[in-house]
């Protein structure tokens, strides 16, 4: 019974289903749709289509005559080839198309073509996705590899890339270990070092870095390995290969994360040795005197005021301020270039007799130099480096085949306690200009006094040139009286300085600041204006009584002007007569200068301007020089008159015989008496000035002097 029952299965198997009512396929793909639609990537829209293809495949295979297993096959593969294949997909479509295909009589043979429609389409779907798996597990697995081989090959260039910057590299790259040990340098640290790149890796950087020298350095490494320290700076020296040393600047970083095992670090190394040898230079240039190489103000003064911070009332420090006499007579005289030679010489000469000794010598510009002693317990030390200084300058220097000798003046000052960097110096310069008016070649003590006159000397020198511009330097007139007849035959122009606080300064005070500062050029240019300007508006008053107009010119307007000049050109702007005009020079500035001065003194004569000699007897007093010169009158000084020895009376008497013998027409000066007035009248004399007539006043006065040059009301 049972076998007869299985092969009309088999036969049924067969047999096409032939249902009395199938759904449609569009009905059974719509709800297959939505229910999967709800477990898909994909929308119901775009399984629809798909889902039409398989339920018509699946109908088909069901409802053929002969069952083909290929039909539902198929439609598996199909669901998953269009990429339904989420989980559940397949268990949900097998329930529908059940249970749409569900026979509604002979059941037996229904169930077992349903059976085979579905287990066909099972395994169609379940071969397709193992396809579909391994067509993406093996596309996986060869992206992996491209993805691999790619990285590889992006980590070879790199290295490559790397390797090359780093060879190539201007700076050296220097890798090592926690405890020193090289494991990687570069081609130009290799250089910088002066070994091979396989010998550095044989070494440690305590060969070129020692911690007993360099524990700073080292305490630093703690810091670059937890992270508290980003990076760290090295400039020092290393010794290299040969024995020498190169200046390195490395900076140090952390190679690899914080705390790691495989941390490495890594130091970018420079040679800054021309560097920093050109920084010295520059700094040896800016602190130093490039003709000397002396130390310069510069560096003077910051060592001066490092002893003034250290000294004691113990052991102050002084300085001796020194300055070569007549070394401009070398420079116009040999030429610059012998000149810097002289100074040369001199400036090794200062630095090997007193530097041994601790003391600094420095060059403050010009033919000036400056000795530092910087601790000294009193000021004979002092005078003993300033005698040194002296007797080094003094000796000869030969310099283009000539021994030429030479002087210094020098300025000694100790430091008292109080005084300033600013005010030492001062002191000092002020000091050395006492010791040239001293008489120089000489060395002179700080004194305060002194100090406080030659710094009252210098405000007031400083003051003229803004006086000179307001005009603020007045003249005055003393009469030039006839002792024959005691009438004023002429007037000497003097000159006053009115200051804006109605302080009047005398002559002595400002002439010879003027004279120093070369001032006196434009002020003996004023005064002689002013003077024949004024002598044109008395001519003009009184025409019958002429007056000689008599002005001191001084040595510089002989020398730096053109004296000449300016007298031709102010006689002619004034129409002042030449024969009114006397020309005063003192003797020191005529005597034993037969150069310019008498060339000068003759072109006045040509001019037909007087020419007096004022303060004879204070100088040379050499009468027989005056044979040769173009001076027509002598102005006795002062002190001739003043004595009372018959020695005294003797020499006035005969100075005035041998000027008459000279044909010199004499004038005594500071007549006070009418005894000295009656002396000078008996031994000849013919012109006389001095307080015992009149004296300076200013110009709306003269008039008065004219008339009478007794003024007795003054």
């Amino acid at each position: 019974m049972q076998q007869a029952d299985v092969a009309a299965a088999r036969a049924d198997h067969g047999r096409a289903l032939v249902p009395a009512a199938l759904p449609d396929p569009a009905d059974l793909a719509g709800p297959w749709a939505s229910e999967l639609a709800r477990h898909s990537v994909l929308p119901a829209t775009e399984l629809r289509p798909v889902l039409d293809r398989v339920t018509a495949r699946l109908r088909e295979a069901a409802l053929a005559e002969r069952y083909d297993p290929a039909l539902p096959a198929a439609a598996g593969g199909d669901l998953v080839r269009a990429r339904i294949h989420q989980p559940g997909c397949l268990e949900i479509g097998m329930e529908l198309l059940g249970a749409h295909l569900e026979p509604a009589a002979d059941t037996a043979a229904r169930v077992r073509r349903i059976a085979a429609v579905l287990a066909a389409f099972a395994r169609g779907f379940t071969e397709a996705t193992r396809s579909l798996v391994l067509a993406e597990h093996e596309q996986v697995t060869r992206a992996a590899l491209e993805a691999r081989r790619v990285a590889e090959e992006a980590r070879r260039r790199s290295d490559l890339r790397l390797r090359t910057v780093v060879d190539s590299a201007a700076v050296g790259i220097v890798i090592f270990e926690p405890d020193g040990r090289l494991v990687e340098v570069n081609e130009t640290a290799a250089v910088m070092t002066g070994y091979t790149p396989a010998q550095l890796l044989r070494m440690r950087v305590t060969d070129f870095v020692p911690r007993e020298s360099a524990p700073e350095v080292w305490a630093e490494r703690p810091r670059l390995l937890d992270g508290s320290l980003d990076r760290l700076r090295v400039v020092r020296p290393v010794r290299r290969a040969d024995d020498s040393d190169v200046w390195i600047d490395a900076v140090v970083t952390l190679l690899g994360g914080v705390g790691g095992e495989e941390q490495l670090l890594v130091a970018v190394v420079s040679d800054v040795t021309d560097q920093l040898l050109m920084q010295e230079s520059l700094a040896h240039q800016a602190s130093h005197d490039p003709l000397t190489g002396l130390p310069n103000r510069s560096l003077f003064f910051e060592r001066l005021g490092a002893a003034i911070d250290a000294g004691s009332s113990g052991a102050r420090p002084g300085v001796c301020y020194l300055d070569l006499d007549g070394f401009k007579v070398v420079n116009d005289t040999l030429g610059h270039q012998a000149g810097d030679r002289l100074l040369q010489v001199l400036a090794d000469r200062l630095r090997g007799a007193l530097e041994p000794g601790g003391h600094l010598v420095a060059r403050m510009g010009g033919d000036e130099f400056v000795v530092l002693v910087p601790r000294t317990a009193d000021r004979a030390e002092l005078e003993e480096v300033a005698t040194r200084a002296l007797g080094t300058v003094r000796r000869p220097v030969r310099v283009d085949g000539r021994d030429i000798v030479i002087s210094a003046s020098v300025g000694v000052v100790r430091h008292d306690g109080e005084l300033g960097i600013d005010e030492l110096i001062a002191a000092a310069d002020t000091t050395l200009y006492s010791a040239k008016r001293a008489g120089r070649g000489r060395y002179v003590l700080y004194d305060r006094d002194r100090h406080r006159d030659d710094v009252a000397r210098f405000e007031l020198s400083s003051q003229m040139p803004e006086a000179l511009r307001r005009d603020d330097f007045v003249v005055v007139y003393q009469p030039l009286v006839r002792l024959a007849d005691e009438q004023t035959i002429g007037v000497e122009a003097l000159v006053r300085w009115q200051r804006p606080d109605g302080q009047l300064l005398g002559p002595d005070r400002f002439i010879p600041l003027a004279e120093e500062t070369g001032l006196v050029v434009p002020l003996g240019r004023r005064v002689l204006d002013e003077a024949c300007r004024q002598g044109r508006v008395w001519a003009d008053a009184y025409p019958d009584r002429p007056l000689t107009i008599s002005v001191n010119v001084a040595a510089r307007q002989v020398t730096e002007s053109d004296l000449v000049a300016d007298v031709a050109a102010t006689l002619e702007r004034h129409d002042w007569p030449p024969e009114l005009l006397q020309v005063e020079l003192t003797e020191s500035d005529l005597m034993g200068s037969p150069g310019r001065p008498l060339a000068t003194l003759r072109e006045l004569d040509r001019l037909g301007v007087r020419i007096a000699i004022d303060d004879f007897g204070t100088g040379y007093s050499n009468l027989a020089y005056l044979r040769h010169l173009p001076v027509h009158r002598l102005k006795l000084a002062g002190h001739f008159l003043a004595g009372t020895a018959e020695r005294d009376d003797v020499i006035l008497r005969t100075l005035i015989s041998l000027a008459s013998a000279l044909d010199l027409e004499v004038t005594a000066e500071a007549v006070e008496t009418r005894e000295q007035a009656a002396r000078l009248r008996e031994y000849g004399c013919a012109n006389a000035q001095g307080w015992y007539y009149a004296p300076a006043v200013v110009a709306e006065r003269v008039p008065d002097l004219i008339r009478d040059p007794f003024l007795r009301a003054l």
